[in-house]
């Protein structure tokens, strides 16, 4: 009878394929709630929608939450994998802190759309000077932050980019470990390297569970800045907040693997490794 169970990798991997699912899953219904809204603005209608944007913002909110659970249990049986997964392309592993991206990219993402968005309503104001309505700021779009607001955001970021600096003093003893006793110490007196060693396996499995929950608080710091960042956002802030946040998270995959396969193509003269010149 056929065996149709996973290795953890592999339960690691499908709980991130199905994460990735929700991410697309949820791009569609974010731009038809925003439509909606900014269809109605100024109407009656519009509450009713500011409520379903609230909705649904707080079931993303879940959707973290939920998938953060998930690598909490699956990173206790093995949680080397997430800090570089086989699943990501280079690009994606070479961006990575903590198995996911920095709490405080997500103010750099508030920014970087606050700017653009107030470059594009510039650019269509002086283009229709007569009247024309920009579609995108019904209800007030990242480029209508207050100043209260930005205010807000901005004491925030302060205090997450201190808690990923204490963090990342964390790990950054953890993997100063590695060189320490006994793993080093078994290392040098081995007369075969890479012998199997008991005392080296319980010093790893240690360093595993450590990594766990240095994951497991990593996570949580996520989710935390992300439920914040979205109690000082309008609805329709919020709802432009993550659907960017999302399209970004699903492009960079993408974007890796295009790389990837374009990298696999270029062919290296034998003859001159050092040099890296491509065969025309």
């Amino acid at each position: 009878m056929e065996n149709k169970g996973k290795n953890i990798e592999q339960a690691q991997e499908s709980c991130y394929q199905q994460w990735m699912s929700l991410q697309s899953q949820r791009v569609p219904e974010l731009k038809q709630a925003l439509a909606q809204r900014r269809t109605h603005e100024g109407t009656a209608d519009a509450a009713a929608d500011d409520n379903k944007l609230r909705e649904l913002t707080q079931n993303i909110i879940g959707d973290f939450k939920n998938y953060a659970g998930k690598r909490a249990d699956l990173s206790h049986r093995c949680s080397s994998n997430y800090y570089a997964p086989s699943w990501n392309t280079p690009l994606e592993n070479a961006l990575l802190w903590m198995g996911g991206c920095r709490p405080s990219s997500f103010f750099r993402l508030v920014y970087a759309l606050c700017g653009s968005q107030t470059e594009i309503l510039v650019t269509q104001f002086l283009r229709n000077i007569d009247g024309y309505d920009y579609s995108g700021s019904g209800g007030a779009s990242l480029s209508d932050l207050t100043a209260e607001q930005l205010a807000e955001i901005n004491v925030l970021h302060v205090k997450i980019i201190d808690e990923e600096e204490k963090m990342t003093k964390k790990v950054s003893s953890l993997q100063e470990d590695a060189a320490d006793i006994p793993i080093s110490t078994v290392a040098y007196a081995e007369e075969h390297v890479g012998e199997p060693n008991a005392m080296v396996d319980q010093a790893l499995d240690k360093q595993e569970e450590a990594m766990a929950t240095l994951l497991a608080e990593a996570d949580n710091l996520r989710v935390d800045t992300l439920t914040k960042i979205i109690e000082i956002l309008t609805p329709v802030q919020a709802g432009d907040f993550f659907m960017a946040g999302k399209k970004l998270h699903l492009s960079m995959h993408q974007w890796g693997a295009l790389r990837d396969r374009r990298r696999r193509e270029c062919i290296i003269d034998a003859g001159n490794d050092a040099g890296g010149e491509e065969e025309k």
